[in-house]
């Protein structure tokens, strides 16, 4: 495909209407490669995105970042957000708190007290509501226009479109998330960059 053709009029693109469909098969199949991963390869993996991202976040001079209490074989960091908050950044946790509409953002450290909230994932239960400057996404899967295929309920999109100042964005998967796209459509709101177990492999121009 030329560079100058735009992903959203390529000729391999869908039209909007066959999207959903697609995105729903391929996310089962992505999930189930994931889940697929021995534990302790799961676990290595998630040590070597921690480091990746702490070199990325230690260059961005980041005051507050946002990562993910970890489901369905997600990249674990909590371990991540512990060192952080030992060199002086403050962490938080997002919050989904309807369907429909954006995440918030509470901070949390280790320790602190957590409730149960859609689907059961853990939030913090007193932390402050904050706007991070580095926002760590886990993906379902990825392309290499930034794109993130998620779990299709729409809540990193419409909590990036209503940010009154975009943070950076660190979308982390596996590498075996790589797609050659997701079929981007209006509403889609592109990573800032991309990491894997093997590093920093993309980063879209700010």
């Amino acid at each position: 495909m030329s560079a100058s053709i735009d992903i959203r009029t390529a000729i391999h693109a869908l039209p909007a209407a066959e999207v959903p469909a697609w995105r729903k098969a391929m996310r089962a199949e992505l999930l189930d490669a994931r889940l697929r991963i021995p534990s302790t390869l799961r676990a290595s993996w998630s040590e070597r995105i921690a480091r990746h991202l702490l070199e990325r976040i230690e260059g961005a001079d980041a005051r507050i970042v946002s990562a993910y209490w970890p489901i369905r074989g997600e990249p674990e960091l909590r371990p991540l957000l512990e060192t952080l908050a030992k060199r002086g950044i403050r962490t938080a946790l997002p919050v989904a708190t309807a369907l429909g509409r954006p995440l918030i953002f509470r901070e949390w450290k280790s320790g602190d007290r957590l409730e149960r909230g859609l689907w059961k994932i853990p939030f913090p239960a007193d932390g402050a509501i904050v706007e991070p400057d580095v926002v760590i996404s886990p993906v379902v899967g990825f392309d290499p226009h930034w794109y993130r295929l998620g779990y299709g309920g729409g809540f990193f999109d419409r909590t990036l479109a209503a940010m009154a100042t975009q943070p950076l964005v660190l979308g982390v998967g596996y590498s075996l998330a790589a797609i050659v796209t997701i079929h981007p459509q209006p509403h889609d709101i592109p990573m800032s960059a991309i990491i894997t177990e093997h590093g920093l492999i993309s980063e879209k121009a700010r």
